[in-house]
């Protein structure tokens, strides 16, 4: 019972208090925002992610909380990596073979060649 509460509490809480800082405008957040192109968005992104994390305590809305969380929360490291490729500096390591002709845009990657 008290895992369960802390389990829950804790993620929501945190997720909220990112949702807040947001709203008060911290500057921190607003440059590191303002670095990935979404400036204007950051009070919207605020309201957005206390939602999220009031829908995660409420038992009824968890998993909704969940998903919407975790669908966020991956596009916004997708953003931070996308920015820091620009930025010169490499998310991943360098990309295989494999993996540059799977993301070259060309269907090529699914025909079975000898």
């Amino acid at each position: 019972m008290i895992f369960n509460l802390i389990a829950t509490w804790i993620p929501a809480l945190g997720i909220a208090f990112l949702g807040v800082l947001k709203l008060t405008g911290n500057p921190r957040v607003v440059e590191e925002i303002s670095k990935l192109g979404v400036g204007r968005y950051f009070r919207l992104l605020g309201v957005m992610e206390i939602a999220f994390g009031a829908l995660f305590v409420v038992p009824d809305t968890m998993k909704l909380g969940l998903i919407l969380a975790s669908c966020y929360f991956a596009g916004a490291i997708r953003d931070r990596a996308v920015a820091r490729r620009f930025e010169g500096q490499s998310f991943c390591p360098d990309r295989t073979a494999l993996d540059r002709r799977f993301h070259s845009g060309s269907l090529d990657f699914f025909l079975i060649r000898n």
